[in-house]
């Protein structure tokens, strides 16, 4: 006891003067702490990054954001919900899950709910594929998936893009081996905007082997106005290893509170369940979710997407007319295949207070963002071209 009395004051007294700075916190006699042991493929990932803030008086053109603010019907829901953010949310989302399998005709067990399309992409990616197994995609094409993957402990398999930016499913498909567990298909591609059609899609799946989950990643498929696109809810019940995932975060404006589904065989959707973070769909989110399905709440919220892309279609007769060479657009954005001069054209467009995604050499993708933000972006291209 008398050893411990005379030694915890020297210990506190040793602390205040690395507090006040008369001794060194680590001197030369007490060694180095050992660096924590982590997987070296993670730390070198870089983690994903949003866009930078806009100017004050700029767009933000970066995220593929709904620029209008929530329905008030929406909006109220969401409040309503927040009101019971104390208790937990329902793990399962099992409203919402009812209401989307009434939709699209399938059981509740084949509707599964995340924080997001590209959340349940990780799920699916975690239950098919590990070290040693391939995932397939296109590329250029939305950058979280190759962060995915190396999560996964897999390799990633990029296919190159066509001339045109769109998917090439032939060779995805000739890059499928023994080692592939998933391939990912991106319809319109992000950040290129080009769509999958359905005649590509169905050559493709009768060459993947049947063993192979298929990812069709459709957030954006609202905005499709080009009827020789892929459906994926035309496709649900035909393919055992077809899974397709839509979200809330494009045309229904609930990027914030991060709510998407996936549709698809039971067995899959069971063994993404068992890689799920228990209860990351929040109560707020799945409220939202069943305000915006609502009739006429999605009325208004298709409406916009429709206005969307009508004023998508406008963009880019306009670009091509100023000479700039933008491929087929179907997502909410314009993709500009700028390759060495993206970084150049991106600081332009930002000093002139437009904030647009750059992949440095290979393009810029552009939001189709408030009806303002379209004169300044084409008077802005009209002077890089």
């Amino acid at each position: 006891m008398t050893f411990r009395r005379k030694r915890i004051p020297q210990l506190w007294q040793r602390g205040a003067r690395e507090r006040r700075g008369t001794v060194d916190a680590v001197t030369a006699s007490e060694p180095t702490p050992p660096q924590v042991r982590l997987r070296p493929e993670i730390a070198a990932l870089p983690p994903y990054r949003q866009g930078r803030p806009a100017p004050a008086d700029g767009f933000k053109l970066s995220s593929n954001e709904n620029p209008w603010p929530p329905v008030e019907a929406v909006a109220s829901a969401i409040a309503a919900a927040a009101t019971e953010v104390h208790r937990y949310p329902d793990a399962t989302a099992l409203t919402l899950r009812e209401r989307l399998a009434e939709r699209y005709g399938v059981s509740v067990d084949e509707v599964l709910v995340g924080a997001g399309s590209v959340s349940l992409i990780a799920q699916f990616v975690l239950a098919a594929a590990g070290p040693g197994d391939e995932v397939v995609y296109s590329w250029r094409s939305f950058e979280a998936y190759p962060g995915l993957v190396t999560v996964a402990g897999a390799t990633s398999v990029q296919v190159p893009n066509r001339p045109d930016h769109g998917h090439d499913l032939d060779a995805m498909a000739d890059a499928v081996t023994d080692r592939t567990r998933v391939v990912i298909v991106c319809s319109p591609n992000n950040p290129t905007g080009v769509p999958v059609t359905a005649d590509e899609f169905e050559r493709f799946m009768a060459r993947v082997p049947a063993d192979r989950l298929v990812l069709l990643d459709e957030a954006y498929a609202e905005f499709v106005r080009d009827e020789a696109s892929v459906d994926g809810s035309s496709l649900i019940g035909r393919y055992p290893n077809l899974v397709v995932l839509r979200t809330f975060s494009k045309a229904y404006g609930l990027a914030g509170v991060r709510v998407g589904y996936a549709i698809g065989p039971v067995p899959i959707l069971d063994a993404a369940r068992a890689t799920a973070i228990p209860l990351g769909v929040t109560a707020v989110a799945t409220a939202g979710a069943l305000a915006a399905l609502e009739p006429a709440n999605e009325e208004e919220l298709l409406g916009r997407v429709d206005a969307l892309a009508e004023r998508r279609d406008a963009l880019r007769d306009a670009l091509i007319a100023q000479g700039w060479e933008i491929p087929v657009a179907q997502g909410n954005f314009v993709w500009l295949p700028t390759g060495d001069r993206t970084m150049e054209v991106a600081e332009a467009l930002f000093d002139g207070g437009i904030v647009a995604r750059a992949f440095p050499g290979d393009g810029i993708r552009v939001s189709v963002g408030e009806r303002e933000s379209v004169d300044v972006l084409l008077r802005l291209l009209g002077e890089l071209v």
